[in-house]
């Protein structure tokens, strides 16, 4: 067997299955080591390969091109400004038949059946309900996987979860720069994000939630750096949890802290 179906049975057994419409969060370089110390000419293409291979031909994979340059008043272009999520979401970006989402701040490449339904989309506010994570959350096979990586270098989704609960310690902000479109064309452009509140000394802290996802059975595969190191959930019922803690006022110490600061 090849090192991309040896891969692609891997994110199978984590819970991948044909036909999924899947967000990855990924670092590769575990996963590399582990197919080089079998021999194997393991390179990022090939993760980006085996993904595709497990969803098969009805699957779509989506992948985080987000870049935080726009928030500094650096210029975004739609063809040219890339991922700082790692080597495996630039390949991502620049495969062929990736549909690129809008937001300067968090695009998205969308490969698969699935990919044209992503065409076009320019949300406003980037966790937004018009944004990918909502159209994510929406399908049926909408599920998140994560390879060897913590909920708290991860998982954007809470912060989708946070907007649609209007949490109380984030806040709306807006950010204007220079955007170029699909079409070439430039001009400032303003978008928005759900921001945590700084001056509150709010911190993102959510990988107590992670636990009690285990904890709940939401998760399904492997934790970071065990087995093939890839964990899935299904992007509703993590919503559904998420919210829960919200709305029931548990999320201090579960999604955020505040910041000790002196006196």
């Amino acid at each position: 067997m090849s090192v991309v179906g040896k891969m692609a049975r891997d994110w199978r057994s984590a819970g991948i299955e044909e036909g999924d419409l899947v967000l990855v969060h990924s670092s590769v370089k575990r996963t590399l080591q582990r197919f080089r110390d079998q021999g194997y000419e393991a390179t990022p293409k090939e993760v980006l390969d085996s993904f595709l291979l497990a969803l098969g031909k009805t699957g779509t994979l989506m992948l985080p091109l987000f870049n935080f340059d726009f928030t500094r008043g650096v210029p975004f272009s739609f063809d040219e400004t890339p991922s700082h999520m790692g080597a495996l979401t630039e390949l991502g970006r620049q495969h062929p038949g990736a549909v690129r989402t809008g937001h300067p701040i968090y695009s998205f490449a969308v490969i698969g059946r699935e990919a044209e339904r992503f065409s076009g989309v320019n949300n406003f506010s980037g966790y937004g309900p018009d944004s990918p994570f909502a159209m994510l959350r929406q399908s049926p096979n909408g599920k998140i996987a994560v390879l060897d990586l913590p909920d708290q270098h991860s998982q954007t989704f809470y912060h989708h979860v946070e907007e649609f609960c209007d949490a109380p310690y984030r806040y709306h902000k807006e950010f204007t720069a220079p955007y170029r479109d699909f079409d070439g064309v430039e001009e400032d452009r303003t978008y928005g994000l759900f921001v945590r509140n700084i001056e509150e000394g709010v911190l993102t802290h959510v990988d107590p939630t992670g636990e009690l996802m285990w904890k709940r059975g939401l998760y399904t595969g492997f934790r970071p750096g065990t087995g093939p190191g890839l964990r899935i959930v299904q992007a509703q019922r993590m919503f559904d949890f998420v919210a829960g803690i919200i709305s029931a006022g548990g999320a201090e110490g579960r999604l955020y802290r505040i910041e000790e600061r002196p006196e």
